[in-house]
């Protein structure tokens, strides 16, 4: 019989939102009877809003703070709360599910024999979650890719939001931590595909979180763009936040394994579920037909035309430019496209549209 603590805490994070928020199925409940004690399930559920102290927490729900603060020590570097210190003072926040705690056990990459069983826990609840969530309806998306900027030919609008680099510029706390989504499946036991695991980027206080509670390393910005060209090498798609500004984080997303690349590979038309806003063009005299982009596509948008030039699927394509920057040619360019909406200025925006159901 499941413990009352764990039965509020499912309520407590379908209020939280956020994706796989919470569901009254078998699988949620085993998954987080092993990622909570009894006592952390309990301050879980008591976390106000915004960051607080420990003394606050404390006095909210009439402990002592020297019973509550090593609770949220322990939650904290198990992540499954975030903290970052300012001064003498150590402040915590409560966290969804994703973006949050089920890719924060992840992000250490650890490998013992309890983040196995975890890797396998989540995995079957995400899967039992989506299942039941319908998750090829057409949504308002909330990931976005981020093309290659370099690739977009002259004469195209490129934003500061379509930059990588404008990220890098932005922040000065910089922080790169394992792929949880591919470190999950390599303790599952599965093919990894040879990816570069080390390519998890956060910014700003979510970055000081990760050093200092996730096993992070802090990079610079030389160090940073390092750890993008890698990814882009490897074809990688940057993803982050479907929004224009503080989007945090950005990841590198393979498509074997990432959920926003797998979930949008479920939509009848993932294209428009997942987009940068623009779109491969190929140069005819450059083509040689040797196929590479054709290999490269995450999402098996292209195929060869009759006229040995690839054609591309735009229902299909991310506009990632994986394609272009494999290219031994460079017979690719990225175009913008005119169907693809601008993304959501901030959260509050993108909350609204999400509202409003209009999407791909």
């Amino acid at each position: 019989m499941t413990d009352p603590v764990y039965r509020e805490l499912l309520s407590v994070m379908q209020k939280r939102g956020g994706d796989f928020s919470g569901m009254d199925i078998p699988e949620f409940f085993v998954m987080v009877e092993e990622m909570f004690t009894p006592s952390e399930a309990e301050v879980n559920n008591a976390m106000p809003r915004g960051p607080f102290a420990a003394a606050d927490l404390a006095k909210q729900m009439g402990r002592p703070v020297a019973q509550i603060e090593p609770i949220l020590e322990a939650m904290a570097d198990k992540g499954l709360c975030m903290a970052v210190r300012m001064g003498d003072t150590v402040y915590y926040q409560s966290a969804r599910f994703m973006p949050g705690i089920l890719e924060f056990q992840f992000m250490p990459g650890r490998a013992t024999e309890r983040d196995k069983r975890l890797a396998r826990l989540i995995y079957d609840y995400k899967k039992a979650f989506d299942a039941r969530s319908h998750i090829d309806k057409p949504t308002f998306p909330t990931n976005r890719v981020i093309t290659v900027a370099r690739t977009v030919a002259v004469g195209n609008r490129v934003h500061t939001y379509d930059q990588v680099q404008a990220y890098i510029d932005k922040y000065d706390a910089i922080a790169v931590t394992t792929c949880f989504c591919r470190h999950a499946a390599r303790l599952r036991g599965e093919e990894t595909h040879d990816m570069p695991d080390d390519v998890c980027m956060q910014f700003g206080l979510g970055a000081q979180f990760a050093v200092e509670r996730l096993n992070g390393r802090q990079v610079s910005k030389a160090e940073a763009r390092e750890v993008l060209e890698r990814a882009e090498a490897a074809g990688l798609i940057h993803m982050s936040t479907n929004m224009a500004d503080d989007i945090g984080f950005i990841c590198n997303c393979d498509r074997w394994h990432c959920v926003a690349v797998t979930r949008a590979l479920a939509k009848p038309k993932p294209g428009l579920a997942f987009s940068s806003g623009f779109a491969p063009h190929f140069d005819a005299e450059r083509c040689v037909a040797c196929e590479t982009c054709l290999d490269r596509c995450p999402a098996d948008a292209l195929e060869m035309g009759p006229e040995s030039v690839p054609v591309v699927d735009l229902d299909r394509c991310f506009g990632c430019a994986v394609c272009a920057t494999g290219c031994p040619e460079e017979a690719i360019s990225m175009h913008n496209r005119t169907d693809i909406p601008a993304p959501p200025k901030d959260g509050k925006a993108l909350r609204a549209a999400m509202k409003s159901g209009v999407g791909g």
